[in-house]
């Protein structure tokens, strides 16, 4: 009876492919023209829209405009008024699709 129950041999287990580096995508990485408002924060010359949310967060971060309690909220100053279409405060999410419509 001990022989039936023999330790049954599992097969090694098939190596997965080593995973890929994710490329960035293209039209991340493409120079787009800010808007007269945004230029004021950003600055004039065409930018990846990457490094514009990146000038943009240091912006807020440096005049204190996110709010104390609910960091996803970002204050406009008289600068970003403009560039979220006159609202008081928008959430972080909700800026970044108000900043795509300034950039062409």
């Amino acid at each position: 009876m001990a022989a039936k129950k023999a330790a049954a041999k599992k097969a090694p287990a098939a190596k997965k492919p080593a995973a890929k580096k994710r490329a960035p995508n293209a039209s991340f990485m493409k120079e787009m023209t800010p808007s007269a408002a945004l230029a004021e924060i950003v600055g004039s010359k065409p930018l990846p829209r990457t490094e514009v949310v990146k000038k943009l967060w240091a912006y807020i971060k440096k005049n204190n405009l996110q709010d104390a309690k609910n960091k996803r909220q970002i204050n406009a100053d008289d600068k970003l008024k403009p560039i979220f279409g006159g609202k008081k405060n928008v959430t972080m999410f909700e800026m970044t699709s108000l900043v795509n419509k300034q950039l062409s």
